[in-house]
């Protein structure tokens, strides 16, 4: 079950940190972090993310810059942001502040210089559940699902569980990736050209595929990887969060 941003924030890492606005939206899931310099960071974003940044960018942008930005982050479908006020951002900008707090928007600080690299690690390792025992990659299970009622559910957790898990816009992007990247033999451009995305935001979801799904090098759990999604889409239907065992 992913963290809400209320959970993480209670991580030891995230000590000293203060929500300056959207505190009613501190429930809501997060799928992934993303450090980020750069005003158009809602592009790389699939959906859930936590925006960490220095304001570097932000501290040389106009007014109506830093709200767009903000608003970008929110339609781009991110579900925070931190920032640093340590050296280029002193403190938020008003129009930023302004903007989070008209949009509801979780905007979090530290008047303190953390390690960005200690935030994204705590965040992820809460993120991403301890693995079960990885089998031997196998046709069999889906074999098995195949001849005998009632295994289906069994094989797309084993395969695809953290990906179903998701919430509805996350899931279909990343699902939408693996099945361009599983067709294209992982080749990025080409995966990024039947998406209609550029070539980094198909470098970020491969991060974020490898993260919860293990090593997707191993052309037997790549076999299995296009059968789960066959499966999933087409005999079994997209399965929904809170319908696999432990969902």
């Amino acid at each position: 079950m992913l963290p809400t941003l209320s959970e993480l924030l209670t991580l030891p890492a995230f000590a000293g940190a203060q929500v300056l606005s959207g505190h009613s939206q501190l429930a809501q899931p997060v799928t992934w972090t993303h450090v980020s310099e750069i005003m158009d960071a809602a592009r790389f974003l699939s959906g859930g993310e936590l925006i960490i940044s220095t304001g570097t960018a932000l501290a040389h942008a106009t007014a109506a810059e830093q709200g767009r930005y903000l608003r970008s982050l929110r339609g781009g479908g991110a579900h925070g942001l931190v920032l640093e006020l340590v050296r280029d951002l002193p403190d938020v900008p008003p129009a930023l502040l302004g903007a989070a707090r008209l949009y509801d928007f979780p905007l979090i600080v530290f008047r303190q210089e953390v390690s960005f690299a200690q935030l994204t690690r705590a965040a992820h390792a809460r993120i991403l559940r301890p693995p079960a025992a990885a089998a031997e990659p196998s046709l069999a299970p889906l074999l098995d699902a195949l001849a005998e009622t009632g295994r289906s559910l069994a094989f797309l957790e084993a395969q695809l569980g953290p990906l179903l898990a998701l919430p509805a816009r996350p899931r279909a992007a990343l699902i939408g990736t693996l099945e361009a990247l599983l067709h294209t033999n992982f080749n990025v451009a080409e995966s990024a050209r039947r998406l209609g995305v550029r070539r980094q935001s198909v470098y970020y979801r491969l991060e974020q595929l490898t993260g919860m799904l293990g090593d997707l090098s191993d052309h037997r759990r790549q076999v299995a990887l296009h059968l789960a999604l066959e499966l999933n889409r087409s005999e079994v239907g997209e399965i929904r969060p809170g319908t696999l065992k432990g969902g």
